[in-house]
């Protein structure tokens, strides 16, 4: 009988539970178990069946007395039952105890004052590969050490819920108890739902036993002047793609911590999207697919084993799981000062939005707690192609906490460190989806870059009345009428009609959400011109 499997509960004797298995070792047991193949590189390719993206509709939080007054209920987190919860508990774990099992005791934080220990109990081995890459892999010693975990993940994709008995959404569930300091995650073999999940548990922990603000953003410094810089996006916006700068190095690509002093990895590794990748385009991506690596849903030749990451026929949302240790630029551990700018990521798919804007507090606090962005085809399940949206905090789904708790803390601290910001957009220019064209990464690339060395800051300034944004009039490399994007359209009355109405959306969607929030920050937003 396994003892650190049976305190949980779990009576499992089979005899065939691994601790910690290296890379290798998981990829042989995903072969040998029929879990996936070998690419051309040596990665190893699986597919995720039904679920190729996160089930935001099956994720829960556990309603207990302890945390019932800090959880944001909603459409978002959506509430279980401690008795619904303690009766699925029981069901996973009677299902996990006749099961060959992987168990991977890793780490969340690279910055040891913060480290939280999370224990991944598997039913396959290549999902135990994937987080073991995802987390931040402990020492020999840390090993030796490591003691009893502050979270336990237990992940049975092949136990299905029945909604009319389990109280579920679906066949799948994903379950967060922060009392029982317990995941359970059933019903689905998307590994992101893993990785997100301890997303949620650090952006619970951090702010109200640490006081660290915990962002949905990537992260990459200066090698000269160790300055630092933080990506806000949702996923498909830029954030793996824009972070990984050759010129720059790596700290991480989707999830940190923010303290008085530092800015820190919560993971050990990267999940990036794949679809489309060109070793050109993304080389620092492209060649982190080798052996150790883990490609989700790409269509792979069955001859020559090359695959195609054109071919969206599985889904959109192909990915590649690799440790940081692939990225030539990363620094390890992934720790950095704290940063000196900030950019929000957003994908307009209505075409409207200048390309870059430089934002004072107000207006940062103001686009931060509304998240604009479109959605990409493939990042949740039924997306098929752009849709608007406004995500809290640019990641609403991870945050569990009011979205005033995470705003007051980045509005204090880019008060106090004079932190310059900015809104870029990737999204579309010529007009919307469907008619004009995605922005170009040179000219993001290059905007990026003037954000960061602060060349934007000498740029004739103009200032947009409807988005009531700071609009930078020339930036290096940028085709001038880039720069204003109603120039950029063939029939600039639709452009301002189409404006109008993303004015209007924000401005709708920010008094539903935050009616309590001050006029300054409310007054710091778009507003139609034309009513």
């Amino acid at each position: 009988m396994d003892h650190n499997l049976l305190k949980l509960g779990i009576y499992n004797d089979t005899g065939k539970v691994h601790y910690n298995l290296g890379p290798a070792a998981l990829v042989e047991e995903a072969l040998k178990r029929g879990e996936g193949v070998l690419t051309d590189t040596g990665a190893l390719s699986i597919k995720t069946g039904k679920y190729t993206g996160r089930s935001p509709d099956d994720k829960f939080i556990v309603d207990t007395p302890d945390v019932h007054d800090d959880i944001a209920w909603g459409d978002v987190n959506r509430p279980m039952s401690e008795k619904d919860y303690t009766a699925l508990k029981e069901k996973i774990m009677t299902y996990l105890g006749d099961k060959e099992l992987y168990v991977f005791q890793g780490l969340a934080g690279a910055d040891q004052k913060y480290t939280r220990k999370f224990m991944v109990v598997n039913e396959r081995a290549c999902q135990n590969l994937f987080i073991h890459q995802l987390l931040i892999r402990p020492s020999e010693e840390e090993l030796a050490d490591y003691g009893e975990q502050d979270f336990t993940i237990l992940v049975a994709p092949g136990f299905r819920c029945v909604p009319e008995r389990d109280n579920t959404h679906s066949e799948a569930a994903i379950v967060v108890n922060f009392s029982d300091h317990m995941v359970l995650i059933a019903g689905t073999e998307y590994s992101g739902e893993i990785k997100k999940s301890v997303f949620t548990v650090m952006n619970y922990v951090m702010p109200i036993e640490e006081n660290v603000l915990p962002m949905h953003c990537s992260a990459n410094m200066n090698p000269e002047t160790r300055g630092t810089a933080v990506f806000f996006g949702l996923s498909g916006t830029g954030k793996t793609t824009l972070s990984a700068d050759p010129n720059r190095l790596l700290i991480g690509d989707d999830e940190h911590g923010w303290s008085d002093n530092h800015i820190f990895n919560f993971e050990g590794g990267c999940y990036a999207k794949c679809i489309n990748l060109t070793q050109d385009g993304e080389p620092y991506i492209y060649n982190a697919i080798k052996f150790g690596s883990e490609v989700e849903n790409v269509v792979i030749d069955p001859v020559t084993r090359i695959p195609d990451y054109f071919d969206g026929t599985l889904t959109l949302n192909t990915r590649v799981a690799y440790p940081l240790e692939y990225i030539d630029n990363a620094i390890i551990p992934s720790v950095g000062i704290s940063p000196d700018v900030v950019i929000f990521l957003t994908a307009d798919a209505f075409g409207v939005l200048p390309p870059i804007s430089k934002l004072d507090k107000n207006s940062a606090m103001y686009h931060f707690v509304t998240g604009f962005t479109s959605k990409v085809a493939g990042t949740e399940r039924g997306i098929t192609e752009p849709q608007p949206t406004f995500s809290t905090l640019f990641g609403e789904p991870f945050m569990p906490l009011s979205p005033d708790v995470y705003a007051r803390m980045l509005g204090e601290k880019i008060k106090k460190q004079h932190v310059r910001v900015y809104l870029i957009n990737t999204g579309w220019t010529g007009g919307p989806y469907g008619v004009g064209h995605r922005m170009s990464l040179q000219y993001t690339r290059a905007m990026v870059t003037s954000a960061l060395n602060g060349d934007i800051e000498k740029a004739r300034m103009r200032h947009d009345k409807r988005f009531n944004l700071l609009v930078p009039q020339e930036c290096p490399e940028v085709p001038h009428h880039i720069m204003n994007p109603r120039s950029t359209w063939s029939d600039r009355l639709a452009y301002d009609k189409q404006a109008d109405k993303l004015a209007k959306m924000f401005e709708d969607n920010f008094n539903a959400k935050y009616p309590h929030m001050s006029d300054e920050i409310k007054n710091a937003g778009p507003h139609p011109l034309n009513q």
